[in-house]
C-alpha cells in the first residue's frame, strides 16, 4: 500500500471529474511570489496552508492555518517550510482556496477481501470517528460496478435526501472510477462540503492509498509515494523505488541507521524471517530489503550495490526458502555483479557474507556464490538442507559449521 500526498491526490480526483478547491503545491519558497502573480484566485480569496507532509494530527500540531489573505499565507508557508517535526522536516506545504460551508459528509472506498466497500455518511470530520455505526455501506465485488440504484439506496440510509441523493450517487460513482482505474486500494473525502460558490460537492481533502506496484500500468503517475516511516526517502531508497517500478518482479529498501546485519533476502517472507531471526540473536538490522518475482539481474546488481555501500555493517544475508519460480542462477549473477563492483569501489572491507537459497538452477548459482571466496570475498554458502535461521546463528554467534 502506497500513500499518495493530498497534492496530487487532489489532482486525481480532477482527472475523474471530482472537484477539490483550487490549490498549489510549493516546495520552495521562492515559488510563492510566482505562483501568486500567476495564480489569479490565490489574490482574492481566503486560503488554508497546511503541511504537505505524511504527518497525523496537523491541527493539533499547529501545521494547519485557515483563513489568510495572501500576505498571511506567504508569511505561514515560510514559516512552516523547513520546520522540524517529529524528526522529519517539512519539505512542501499546499495552499487551497479556503470554503466557508455549514455541513461536512464523508464519502470513501475501500478494498476488501471479495471486492470493494462504498461508505457514505451525512456528517464528516471527526464525527466519523464516534459515529461509526451511523455509516452507511454498500458493496461491490471484484470486476463490477456500483449500480446507480445500489448507490441512491446507499445514500438514502446514510440521511440524505432531496436533490443531495443524486449527488451523492454521482460523486460516489466518480469515486469509485477513480479507485477502480487507478488501483486503489483507498479513497477518503473528510469533509465533502457543498461548494457555496456552485452549490455542487467539492472533495475539501483527499486520502489517497494505492498499489504501488502497479506503478508501471500509469505512465502519468509523475509523483513520488509518501514517506512510510516518519521521515523522508533516502537517495537509495527512491532509485530503488525508481527501478522497483519499471521492472517484472520487484526490488526494495528501507535503510535502518546504526545497524550492523545487513539483508538481502529473496522475498517479503524471507525479509520478516530473517529480521526476526536477527533480533531474538541481539543483532542489529542496517536494512529492509527483498527481491521477489524474478526481477532482472541488473535490478538485483542495484539493489546489492546499495545494500554494500550502508555504513558499519559486519554481515550480509543472501537468499531465502526454496523459489518456486525464481531462477537463483540468474538472480545470482546480479547479487554478484554487486558484490564485486562494491569490492572496487573499496567497500565490504571485515563484511562477512552469509547465502543460503534453493530453487531454479541453485546449484549453478551457488557453486557461483562460493567461487567468490577466491577472489578474496568472506563468504559462506549453504543449500536447501541449511536452515533459514541457522546462518543468522552463524553469523552472529561465529558458529560457521
Amino acid at each position: 500500500m502506497a500513500k499518495v500526498l493530498e497534492g496530487p491526490g487532489m489532482e486525481l480526483f480532477n482527472k475523474w471529474g471530482i472537484r477539490t478547491p483550487r490549490h498549489v503545491v510549493i516546495s520552495s519558497t521562492d515559488q510563492i511570489e510566482s505562483l501568486v502573480q500567476s495564480n489569479q484566485w490565490m489574490r482574492e480569496c481566503k486560503m488554508v496552508v497546511k503541511a504537505h507532509e505524511a504527518i497525523g494530527s496537523r491541527m493539533k500540531l499547529g501545521l494547519v492555518k485557515v483563513d489568510l489573505d495572501v500576505t498571511e499565507a506567504i508569511e505561514t508557508a515560510q514559516e512552516f517550510m523547513g520546520r522540524e517535526v517529529h524528526g522529519l522536516s517539512i519539505s512542501q506545504v499546499i495552499i487551497a482556496e479556503m470554503l466557508s460551508h455549514d455541513e461536512e459528509f464523508y464519502l470513501a472506498v475501500k478494498s476488501t477481501r471479495e471486492g470493494a466497500e462504498i461508505l457514505m455518511a451525512k456528517f464528516g470530520g471527526i464525527e466519523v470517528e464516534s459515529n461509526w455505526d451511523k455509516v452507511s455501506h454498500t458493496f461491490v465485488p471484484v470486476g463490477g460496478k456500483p449500480a446507480d440504484d445500489q448507490l441512491e439506496k446507499c445514500a438514502k440510509e446514510a440521511g440524505f435526501t432531496g436533490e443531495l441523493v443524486e449527488k451523492m450517487r454521482k460523486f460516489a460513482s466518480r469515486l469509485y472510477e477513480c479507485y477502480d482505474n487507478e488501483d486503489g486500494l483507498y479513497m477518503e473525502i473528510n469533509p465533502l462540503i457543498i461548494n457555496p460558490n456552485d452549490g455542487k460537492l467539492c472533495a475539501l481533502d483527499a486520502v489517497v492509498m494505492l498499489d504501488g506496484d502497479s506503478r508501471f500500468r500509469h505512465p502519468d503517475w509523475s509523483f513520488s509515494f509518501a514517506p512510510e516511516f516518519g521521515r523522508a526517502y533516502t537517495e537509495n531508497e527512491k532509485q530503488i523505488m525508481e527501478i522497483d517500478s519499471r521492472v517484472k518482479g520487484s526490488v526494495k529498501l528501507i535503510e535502518i541507521p546504526g545497524g550492523q546485519v545487513a539483508m538481502l533476502p529473496a522475498g517479503g517472507g524471507a525479509s520478516v524471517f530473517y529480521s526476526d531471526a536477527v533480533i531474538a540473536k541481539d543483532g542489529t538490522l542496517a536494512n529492509y530489503a527483498e527481491y521477489s518475482g524474478d526481477p532482472p539481474a541488473w535490478a538485483v546488481e542495484a539493489l546489492t550495490d546499495k545494500i554494500c555501500s550502508l555504513p558499519d555493517i559486519k554481515h550480509i544475508i543472501v537468499g531465502g526458502a526454496i523459489a518456486n519460480f525464481t531462477d537463483v542462477k540468474a538472480t545470482f549473477t546480479g547479487i554478484i555483479a554487486g558484490f564485486r563492483k562494491a569490492k572496487e569501489e573499496g567497500q565490504l572491507k571485515g563484511v562477512k557474507i552469509w547465502v543460503r537459497r534453493g530453487g531454479p538452477n541453485e546449484a549453478v548459482g551457488l557453486e557461483y556464490m562460493r567461487k567468490l571466496k577466491d577472489e578474496g570475498f568472506d563468504i559462506h554458502v549453504y543449500d536447501r538442507y541449511t536452515p533459514l535461521t541457522d546462518i543468522v546463528k552463524y553469523a552472529l554467534e561465529g558458529e560457521d559449521k
